[in-house]
């Protein structure tokens, strides 16, 4: 996939976009007199967008005015969805950014290729239906070959945690999921071992496995390794995703309007462990980076789970089950203890795991709890900066874990509903001895409406970010090698 190119001038059949600095204006050469002067009454009012309509090549100005930073470079985002709706509607192929910054010409490049994205696969009118928008160039040489392939990469990636998320549960299964997996670290060149049924009964993956119990389908445990001969990490970075293919809550059973009938959604924590992990072998990104993905649905059958159960996980730990319905931290706990044998550097785990995340902070962020050091956690709030992907970051006092308490067991999975999106980490937490970081993304993982350039439907939240902070951090280590 390549959407996104450098060029020296825009070609004949490409649309104009324009990026001009409305706090120090100069006329711009590519506009004519008339054009010129009625941008700079647009500048004198303080207008944001200007559009010229011509029978060959339309002309579309966004005027910055001040700011800086992350907010600025999110408002770029967001007029790049603007003109890739107009450039569809208009039914163009090709635009040429035009900018007096480079970084601001990436962002708008990035905006409009996030926006122009469509899952159209069981469409049977695909043809008519598919936007028409195919490229989109950087004038002037701003954008350097390596910028290029990143960008791209990053495209290509939130595509791919997309389209995983908005398939429906009759073709993703748990089973078509790890062969997704594979076919992805084919391409991009990762490794993928996928362990069925019966080596994860043998490896004793208890929480796995009583999600499964009720369904029709067998669970697969998957691992993902990128480990290149110039890694400059001794441990690696370990990506943890929960792969619940569908979620109908079990024997405790969702309501279905506007809860069980998008919890196709509920792998999309698999979703981004694999999308980033394509943008690493992709971008050979001198790291070893592991990724780990336990999959099932959460189905209802004559052998399900129940309140009450008491189970083992992986760890050896016992669990007392009081919904079935906390299903998440279960897989992602057997998860997160195997992680201990690759004794990581950091642990970082994404998961839609609890409505009481969206009560919290709603769509908007990213609610993200753990025991990484500060400076750490700073360098990850940088790059959720850097792609306005916002993080929200919750205590985890040990209050929450006594809720946690059993009277028959070790613990329990559910602790209160108020706050149950810390109950829910202190309960992973107790599965790790790592570094360790944990994403609660039931919020912005799934759009219900179209969100500028994230769209109605799976968002790949968490894949920008992620690529972002792992890109950073093999720079960092490359320079203090």
């Amino acid at each position: 996939m390549k959407f996104i190119k450098s060029t020296s001038k825009p070609a004949p059949n490409e649309q104009l976009i324009l990026l001009i600095d409305g706090e120090n204006y100069k006329k711009s050469v590519w506009l004519n007199a008339d054009e010129n002067r009625y941008v700079k009454e647009a500048v004198a009012y303080k207008k944001p967008y200007v559009q010229f309509n011509a029978a060959s090549v339309h002309k579309m100005v966004c005027i910055v005015y001040g700011g800086q930073g992350w907010e600025l470079t999110e408002k770029i985002r967001q007029a790049g969805y603007r003109f890739c709706s107009i450039l569809n509607e208009y039914k163009k192929e090709a635009a040429c950014i035009i900018s007096y910054d480079a970084h601001l010409a990436m962002a708008m490049a990035e905006g409009i290729a996030l926006s122009n994205y469509q899952f159209l696969k069981y469409k049977s009118d695909k043809r008519t239906s598919a936007n028409t928008l195919k490229s989109v160039s950087i004038a002037e040489k701003l954008l350097s070959s390596a910028d290029e392939h990143y960008l791209n990469t990053v495209i290509e990636s939130v595509y791919i945690a997309r389209d995983l998320v908005n398939e429906p549960q009759s073709f993703l299964n748990a089973v078509q999921l790890s062969e997704e997996f594979v076919r992805i670290g084919k391409r991009a060149g990762f490794k993928v071992e996928v362990w069925n049924e019966a080596k994860i009964a043998s490896q004793k993956m208890g929480g796995l496995l009583a999600v499964n119990k009720g369904s029709k389908t067998p669970p697969t445990f998957n691992i993902l390794e990128y480990k290149p001969k110039n890694a400059v990490n001794r441990k690696p970075y370990v990506l943890v995703g929960k792969g619940v293919v569908y979620d109908t809550g079990g024997l405790s059973l969702k309501p279905t309007p506007m809860s069980m009938d998008h919890m196709k959604c509920d792998m999309a924590g698999g979703a981004v462990v694999a999308a980033v992990m394509h943008a690493v072998a992709q971008l050979q990104m001198p790291l070893h980076v592991v990724g780990l993905v336990p999959a099932t649905d959460n189905w209802i059958g004559e052998d399900s789970y129940a309140p009450g159960d008491v189970i083992t996980m992986y760890s050896g730990t016992t669990v007392e089950i009081l919904n079935t319905d906390a299903e998440g931290r279960l897989i992602l706990g057997d998860a997160l203890h195997f992680a201990q044998k690759l004794k990581p550097e950091l642990v970082v785990d994404f998961a839609t795991l609890t409505g009481a995340a969206v009560r919290a902070i709603g769509p908007y962020a990213t609610a993200m709890l753990g025991n990484a050091p500060d400076n750490v956690k700073a360098e990850v709030f940088q790059s959720s900066y850097a792609v306005y992907e916002r993080l929200v970051e919750f205590p985890l006092w040990q209050d929450y874990a006594d809720e946690l308490k059993s009277e028959i067991a070790d613990m329990t999975n559910l602790g209160k509903s108020e706050g149950g999106h810390i109950s829910a980490a202190k309960f992973l937490e107790h599965f790790t001895n790592y570094p360790w970081m944990h994403f609660d993304i039931a919020g912005p993982a799934f759009n219900q409406a179209q969100d500028t350039y994230r769209p109605k439907g799976g968002t790949g939240v968490g894949v920008r970010l992620m690529i972002d902070f792992l890109q950073k951090q093999s720079t960092k280590k490359t320079k203090h090698k």
